[in-house]
Order: structure tokens, then C-alpha cells, then sequence
């Protein structure tokens, strides 16, 4: 159980310097403090899934189901990249915020679904235990699998009100 306390400790380190590290290289990329901390207010979207997915599937948080965490980060902050990059390009090209978020999220839907269902699709067998020795990161995959699914139709929807709410001029 100490062993277990000391390595969950170290994960929740390893979690949080790739999250600084994410965050870092998007505000160099942004040129922005506000557009990267929207980007990664999709990280604690990917927790809701997470936790339902070990739920459903009555396993618990385990090292590597935390592992399926920090796998998952990568792929949740991808999503919100390419809905915030699209939208800022269709503004700067002279397009009404609200028209620029509503063609994101119309045009970027489906290379979005496409990355989540192919992760989803890639992490089943695992998840379902088909192997021998694959009981072992089942929680892993199972991680995987509820954090993309519902941090992708989460991203699709609550990124771009945060970035619609960021936006909009503060009235003195």
C-alpha cells in the first residue's frame, strides 16, 4: 500500500509537468496566455469519462489506469487545439467570432471523431482482456476509452463557450 501511495504520488507529479509542459509550448505556439488555457480546459473534461469508464467497468484507479490518464491528456488537448486554431484563423480572415465558432465546430467534427473512435477502437481489445496477460493494463485502455469519448463530445461543446466567454470584451 506505501509503495502504491509513493507511485500514485509520482504519477500525479508526471501528470501535472506535462500539463505545465503542454501548457508552455502552447502559449509559445499562440503567442497567448488565454488561448493555450482554454485549449487545456479540456484536460479536466477527460476525468468525467474516466471515472465513469472505470465505473462501468468495475475496475479501479490503478498505476495504469493513472497512465491511461497522462496517455489521454495528449489526445483530449490535440481536440481542443484544432477547434481553437480553426477558430482563430476564420477571425482573423474577418469572420464574426460566433460564425468562426459554429464552422469549427461544423468542420472539425469529423477529424475530431475520427481521432477519438480510432483510439477507442485501438484500446477495445485491450480493454476486453482478448489476450493472455492483458488484465494487467485493461484499466489502461478502459481509461482510455471513457476519457476520449466523453472529453471528445465534452470539447465539441464546452471549448467553444469558454473560448466565446473568453473573447467577448469586458464591459466597465
Amino acid at each position: 500500500q506505501r509503495d502504491f501511495q509513493e507511485a500514485r504520488s509520482r504519477m500525479v507529479k508526471a501528470l501535472a509537468l506535462g500539463i505545465l509542459a503542454v501548457y508552455l509550448v502552447l502559449v509559445a505556439q499562440f503567442r497567448s496566455f488565454k488561448h493555450p488555457l482554454t485549449i487545456m480546459m479540456a484536460v479536466p473534461l477527460q476525468f468525467i469519462g474516466v471515472a465513469a469508464g472505470l465505473l462501468v467497468a468495475g475496475k479501479y484507479l490503478s498505476m495504469p489506469a493513472m497512465l491511461g490518464i497522462i496517455l489521454l491528456t495528449g489526445t483530449v488537448v490535440n481536440n481542443s487545439i484544432i477547434l481553437i486554431d480553426y477558430i482563430l484563423q476564420r477571425t482573423e480572415g474577418g469572420m464574426k467570432l460566433e460564425s468562426a465558432i459554429l464552422e469549427s465546430v461544423s468542420v472539425r467534427y469529423r477529424p475530431i471523431m475520427m481521432t477519438a473512435l480510432s483510439d477507442v477502437a485501438g484500446m477495445l481489445p485491450l480493454a476486453m482482456e482478448m489476450a493472455v496477460g492483458s488484465e494487467r493494463f485493461s484499466p489502461l485502455a478502459t481509461a482510455v476509452i471513457g476519457g476520449v469519448l466523453a472529453a471528445t463530445l465534452l470539447t465539441l461543446v464546452v471549448i467553444p463557450v469558454i473560448f466565446m466567454l473568453a473573447s467577448k470584451p469586458q464591459n466597465s
